[in-house]
């Protein structure tokens, strides 16, 4: 019992230490979530558009900026709709905000582009 006691009055303390140290750096754990890596992958490849998805954006006034920076940045892969495991090419459904979506996008992953195919207005 003394052992647990002594291991406890360490474990506590030294928590809290790390704790405060990550958070004023800004550190975090959620990169490592799958929905984050996705759109981190996507977003650092190059971006090509397809015919539709291309009038979808002028029809609904989207630019490129908007798109990149809120929508995808944003947004929530829904996995169960997707196909990661899709070779070459994995093809996601992305919806843009998490709660009540507006927008609905599928796009593929490849190795050098990601690929956007349609976008939806949901509202």
């Amino acid at each position: 019992m003394k052992k647990l006691k002594f291991y406890l009055i360490g474990l506590i303390p030294g928590l809290i230490i790390v704790f405060f140290i990550l958070n004023k750096k800004g550190a975090s754990c959620s990169g490592y979530l799958p929905n984050s890596r996705v759109i981190a992958e996507t977003l650092s490849k190059d971006f090509k558009y397809s015919e539709s998805f291309k009038s979808e954006m002028n029809a609904n006034k989207i630019d490129e900026k908007f798109l990149k920076d809120s929508i995808i940045t944003n947004g929530k892969v829904d996995f169960d709709r997707s196909h990661a495991q899709k070779k070459p090419c994995p093809d996601y459904l992305l919806i843009y905000p998490k709660e009540n979506p507006v927008y609905e996008i599928t796009f593929e992953k490849c190795e050098e582009t990601a690929t956007l195919n349609s976008l939806k207005k949901l509202k």
